[in-house]
């Protein structure tokens, strides 16, 4: 595989299949590891919170803390918010499950992300990191399109990279929750 420069390591199989244009969306993300997010108190207190909220077991909370987070995190980086659903069980896929979507739109309505709650299988409660990493995984699209102005969100390594970038800014290792088992 080419090691390509700014790039720890080499890049996976499926980078050398994208068409050229991809292959440069690609790499404009790949130049992009972090995303400047100042997490200020109000932003951990939601972080905070969600533990608790996923305990109830209800969508509800959990949508609450999920939006108001995602909205504190789109005004920090100064873009446009989206709109966040929780849904309860998280609907199988051939060989796994479904945890989030993000749905772009046209500029006349708001983006919106899905995160489930539950797990398909055992319908339990996701854990706590899980769901948030989730959650800031389908924002990391949003933030692709939106800040970087990227003409796609890809699943490269800098974009791993900015989701992880975004749950330590907002001091989510911290967060004391009890895990749960997910099936």
């Amino acid at each position: 595989m080419p090691i390509v420069p700014g790039q720890s390591g080499p890049r996976p199989a499926w980078y050398r299949r994208l068409p050229p244009a991809l292959r440069r969306v690609a790499a404009a993300s790949d130049r992009v590891p972090t995303l400047p997010l100042n997490a200020g108190p109000s932003l951990r207190a939601l972080v905070a919170r969600l533990p608790s909220a996923l305990a109830t077991g209800r969508p509800g909370p959990v949508q609450v803390v999920a939006q108001e987070l995602a909205e504190g995190i789109c005004r920090a980086l100064g873009v446009p918010p989206v709109v966040v659903r929780v849904e309860r069980r998280r609907p199988p896929l051939h060989g796994g499950e479904l945890q989030g979507l993000y749905e772009a739109t046209d500029r006349r309505s708001r983006p919106r992300v899905t995160v489930w709650m539950l797990t398909a299988k055992r319908g339990q409660v996701v854990a706590y990191r899980t769901f948030l990493r989730t959650l800031l995984h389908e924002l990391c699209h949003h933030l692709d399109y939106d800040l970087l102005r990227l003409r796609d969100s890809l699943h490269t390594q800098g974009f791993y990279q900015r989701e992880s970038s975004l749950f330590h800014a907002l001091d989510a290792g911290r967060v004391d929750a009890p895990t749960s088992i997910e099936g």
